[in-house]
């Protein structure tokens, strides 16, 4: 069992299917029907805890990253990592049903240790933030402590944290296509 804590009192609890970790950050969500390694990748979700309101995820697993030697190629992925600091959901299917898929999105969020939660009713999750504006938040694990000030990723510089440090021409036109 996990739970997701707002900074206002409210909490959602649900499973865990992620890493077994804590996380702290801003709450967002996202409507959309598909893609949700695109939006896990996506680096404008950086340092945020997203929640996915689409009522199935987790059906087509997350395929390989294929590379060639300069860039990597005709994947979903927006970056080269999750972005996210932790993700809930409604509903998670743990069984992949996509040809391409290579794990599921269980076992690619314990790889890159984000936690995660379904169970949760993400509509009035939603309506919450609709209603009050984003939130800061943390996700406690079964038996974690609470974390009494929640660090504020909006006081970060957060372009500089996920933009490419590179200069090359090339470099930068395929940074570019990555992200």
């Amino acid at each position: 069992m996990a739970k997701l804590v707002l900074e206002d009192g409210a909490e959602y609890i649900g499973v865990s299917f992620g890493h077994n970790s804590a996380a702290t950050g801003e709450i967002v969500f996202q409507t959309g029907m598909v893609g949700y390694v695109e939006s896990l990748t996506d680096p404008s979700y950086y340092g945020q805890i997203l929640v996915l309101t689409y009522p199935l995820i987790g059906n087509y697993g997350v395929q390989a990253k294929l590379y060639t030697k300069d860039k990597l190629i005709k994947t979903p992925f927006q970056s080269d990592k999750i972005q996210v600091r932790a993700v809930i959901v409604g509903d998670y299917i743990d069984d992949m049903s996509h040809w391409t898929a290579e794990r599921t999105l269980s076992q690619w969020l314990k790889e890159e240790g984000v936690p995660a939660i379904t169970g949760v009713d993400t509509r009035a999750l939603t309506k919450r933030l609709r209603e009050n504006g984003t939130m800061l938040g943390q996700i406690v694990q079964s038996k974690g402590e609470l974390i009494e000030t929640i660090p504020d990723p909006n006081k970060e510089n957060l372009i500089a944290t996920v933009s490419c440090k590179v200069t090359n021409q090339i470099t930068y036109i395929i940074c570019l296509f990555i992200y």
